[in-house]
């Protein structure tokens, strides 16, 4: 670890920040700061001397260069729309929060290659808007793509329900250009599909939750435009159902199949309760739901009488009780607006322990069910909530108490660590991960540490002293 420098005044970093991107564009009144000091839930909060916002790569090297120089931290902060606290600040309100939404420009689309690049402050809209002008899209859905910016959700290695046929954040990017801690710039923007020289660094940042450097440019892929669709909403006999109608979907459809999404009826009925325009799509309130998305560049594929005639084979094995099939576009927008509606729901109802797990398909029913045994015998006033990702075996495993019910606990703190050591454990044991999308950021920094291989933990110890070795750059989030 290198020499630290002599801590820098304020009033001279201050200084220093305002002649680079200007005096409008550091903000350091505490009206005008606070919004950046949380995370989207309002779980977790930290100080700092300054929000930042460069308007280009030259003014975000010049920026950490600064604050390399003067010993001050940086937080990279995209939308704030993570989940795991990686973009709050520390306590010590002498770092920096540096954002990137004056860098939204979509400098290049490549459609013959399909390839985009987009500055790291574009929202996923704009992306998606930018695709769609060239008749292309970029395969990542989430409900925040109106908030959540590219820079962070290569950061964080975004995944959503497009995963199950395209993969995460990190299979859609084709090159990345990111500031190291020190101010120098690492460029790979050349977007070519071979490339063997050497280690593959590009990937690094990818997930890395800006602990190694900021992303300020991003090279994605794009995809063919879907001409024909078919979405579904399936009515499940059981919670093994769901597996099994995965399984067939995939044999029958293949490529087709680009999402499937499992909702518990607990789950629905706070989103049908809190979220306005919602309804259910069934008579039925079956106790598990199968939300599935088919699509093909095919205009003339018929997968809506395809589907249809699928699940009329499936209701007579009696593995789906009932289903709804979207007829035009809006019925298939008003199915996935309540899937996506699940966290302003839960925030909106209560306080939400939510567990971001995963294992392999074939054994996700199993634990859900371990899970929901072992945090009910030590918190029966708990609701159990499921939204899942299911062909990747990603499970949002939320322990939901009321307001009220929260406020009442003696120990929160307590029970929290409690209700996610038993979910981690139980996870585990068949197999899995405590963390599949949302990333570690610094609520599940011990996790990491007691539970990764110390041989994966070493390492990762080890690139970060070599890139970061003062750890200014996003300190206290993954390790």
């Amino acid at each position: 670890m290198s020499d630290p420098m002599p801590p820098c005044p304020d009033a001279v970093f201050l200084a220093a920040l305002r002649a680079i991107v200007g005096d409008t564009h550091v903000l350091t009144d505490d009206h005008d700061v606070e919004p950046f000091l949380h995370d989207w839930r309002g779980y977790a909060s930290g100080r700092a001397a300054a929000v930042v916002f460069p308007a280009d790569t030259d003014q975000v090297s010049r920026v950490v260069a600064l604050a390399a120089q003067a010993g001050r931290n940086i937080v990279p902060q995209g939308g704030n729309t993570g989940l795991s606290q990686g973009a709050v600040p520390s306590d010590d309100g002498r770092g920096i929060v540096l954002g990137l939404r004056r860098m939204t420009a979509i400098p290049e689309i490549d459609t013959p290659s399909g390839v985009l690049l987009a500055e790291g402050g574009a929202t996923l809209s704009a992306v998606h808007d930018a695709a769609r002008a060239v008749d292309r899209r970029v395969p990542l859905s989430l409900g925040s793509e109106g908030t959540a910016q590219i820079g962070g959700l290569v950061s964080t290695n975004a995944g959503g329900i497009g995963a199950l046929r395209y993969g995460p954040m990190r299979d859609l990017v084709c090159g990345l250009e990111v500031v190291l801690p020190d101010g120098r710039v690492f460029r790979d923007l050349r977007a070519l599909r071979k490339n063997n020289t050497g280690y593959d660094l590009r990937n690094l940042f990818i997930g890395a939750e800006g602990t190694l450097g900021i992303v300020t440019t991003v090279a994605l892929r794009m995809q063919p435009v879907l001409r024909a669709a078919a979405h579904a909403w399936i009515a499940l006999a059981d919670l093994d159902a769901a597996v099994t109608i995965l399984a067939g979907l995939q044999e029958r459809f293949d490529t087709a199949v680009q999402a499937a999404e499992l909702l518990s009826g607990p789950q629905v009925d706070l989103v049908l309760q809190h979220i306005p325009r919602t309804r259910h799509p069934l008579e039925s309130r079956p106790e598990w739901s199968l939300l599935i998305e088919l699509g093909s560049t095919d205009a003339d594929a018929d997968l809506r009488g395809r589907l249809e005639d699928w699940l009329a084979d499936r209701f007579e094995e009696g593995t789906l009780t009932d289903a709804f099939i979207a007829q035009n576009e809006a019925q298939a927008a008003a199915i996935w607006h309540l899937r996506h509606s699940v966290s302003e729901a839960n925030k909106l109802h209560g306080h939400s322990l939510s567990h971001d797990v995963a294992v392999r398909p074939s054994r996700l029913p199993q634990m859900i069910r371990d899970c929901t045994d072992a945090v009910l015998q030590a918190h029966p006033g708990a609701t159990i909530l499921i939204v899942s990702h299911l062909g990747d075996g990603n499970v949002h495993f939320i322990v939901h108490f009321t307001h009220d019910a929260w406020a009442r606990l003696s120990d929160p703190a307590g029970v929290t660590r409690d209700v996610m050591a038993r979910v981690h454990d139980a996870t585990e044991a068949l197999g899995g991960t405590f963390s599949a999308e949302h990333g570690i950021g610094r609520k599940l920094r011990q996790e990491l540490a007691a539970r990764v291989d110390p041989v994966r933990m070493g390492l990762m110890q080890d690139i970060r002293a070599v890139i970061d070795p003062d750890r200014r750059m996003n300190p206290g989030a993954v390790l």
